[in-house]
């Protein structure tokens, strides 16, 4: 019989490397990986039970901010490929949480919109992603956060093109 691969998060003093890093400690780049890694462990372990990504997650938001949007649009706003979106579509519509219907001014295109379903979900998702954020903010003011916000968006500004 086959065993279980072991899926338990490994203890941060447990990550912390034992080679010289070199240059990466002064990489803002490096940083923001390791606290991405951090981020999206949290939201992993806070959304397993509801089988949701951070990338689903934001999808049902902008839906639900977006009624009728279409697949392209949203593919836009956050810079993903349209297979991709149309990957992420289907999990979403398969699980009823959204539904494409065609667009009213362009049949070509499908509108999306959230079900009943989807929006009794993301009222809970929601809920917890607030849980999720005061955690891994937990070490910030407000003011702190404030500013961390707007630094990883100019830098986001400057850099997308």
């Amino acid at each position: 019989m086959a065993r279980k691969p072991d899926l338990r998060v490994v203890p941060a003093a447990a990550r912390e490397p034992t080679l010289d890093l070199g240059i990466l400690p002064n990489q803002v780049g490096y940083h923001l990986r390791l606290a991405q890694i951090a981020v999206f462990e949290d939201f992993a372990e806070t959304f397993h039970d509801h089988g949701m990504s951070p990338g689903r997650f934001g999808v049902m938001v902008l839906i639900e901010a977006n009624p009728g949007v279409s697949q392209g649009q949203l593919a836009q706003a956050i810079h993903l490929d349209r297979s991709t979106m149309v990957s992420v579509i289907d999990y979403l519509e398969g699980r009823d949480l959204v539904v494409r219907k065609a667009s009213a001014t362009d049949r070509r295109t499908n509108a999306l919109w959230i079900t009943p379903k989807g929006a009794e979900l993301l009222a809970d998702l929601k809920k917890l992603v607030e849980q999720h954020e005061e955690r891994i903010l937990a070490d910030l003011s407000a003011e702190e956060r404030a500013q961390l916000v707007q630094l990883l968006n100019r830098v986001k500004r400057q850099n997308l093109l």
